[in-house]
Parts: C-alpha cells; structure tokens; sequence
C-alpha cells in the first residue's frame, strides 16, 4: 500500500492547483461539495508539497514581515510615539 508521503510526492504542479482551487471554493472541479475530511486531507495534502516544492513565502500560511507589538513600537518615530502616548495626568 502506499504511504501517503509517497502520495504527495507524486502531486504535479497541476494536481496542487486543482486541490488548491478545490479548496478556495468548498468543491471538487466536477461540482461535488468537498466533505469536512476531504477538506482536512487536502489541507494536509497541500501544506506538506508547499514544504518542498514552494518558496516559504508562497506557502499556505505565510505571514512574512509581521512583528510583534514591542517590536512595531521600538521603530516609530517621536512624533508618532508621542500621538500614542497616553495623556499626561490621566488614570489610565
């Protein structure tokens, strides 16, 4: 029997786009609703070819350039960070 590693080493460019596509719309290129596992195999499906077969930022999930809070604040300008500031004299 064959794994389903083995499985999605034999995805061709063109089979991921159709999952891909399939997946975007909730349904198979003939118009049958996907069911919940098929979502959840195609999903799985999907993200393990995108691992090797795409560059990072192309893959599902991606979220380049974000930064957390502490971070974004550190690099706003003096005049931004005083707009954000909290009032002075204030309880907050």
């Amino acid at each position: 029997m064959t794994s389903f590693t083995d499985l999605i080493q034999r995805i061709t460019p063109e089979t991921y786009k159709t999952l891909k596509l399939a997946m975007e719309i909730g349904k198979w290129g003939d118009g049958t609703r996907m069911t919940q596992e098929q979502k959840e195999l195609t999903m799985q499906a999907m993200i393990l070819w995108e691992q090797t077969n795409l560059p990072e930022e192309e893959r599902t999930g991606y979220m380049g350039g974000q930064e957390c809070g502490k971070q974004a604040k550190k690099k706003l300008s003096e005049e931004q960070a005083a707009m954000f500031a909290p009032a002075a004299g204030t309880l907050h």
